[in-house]
């Protein structure tokens, strides 16, 4: 369900409502759980993804460069 494994979804109940117990239970898991540590080990991964890629001439970088100019040139016009 989670592709970047950064969270936990609450089960519904029969009327799609998430229950009391359900949320203690996510958040019991995630502060005490194993799934919380691999949440944790997770976040740093794409922490360390988002530097890279806003580093000087990486592709976050180039993308606002581009963004930038194209900016300006549209208000030349």
């Amino acid at each position: 369900m989670d592709v970047w494994k950064m969270g936990l979804k609450a089960p519904t109940d029969e009327k799609g409502i998430v229950r009391r117990e359900a949320i203690a239970h996510c958040i019991s898991e995630i502060l005490e759980g194993e799934r919380g540590k691999e949440i944790k080990q997770n976040a740093g991964k794409w922490r360390n993804f988002a530097k890279e890629a806003m580093a000087k001439g990486r592709s976050s970088d180039k993308n606002i460069d581009e963004f930038v100019a194209n900016l300006v040139c549209s208000k030349r016009l």
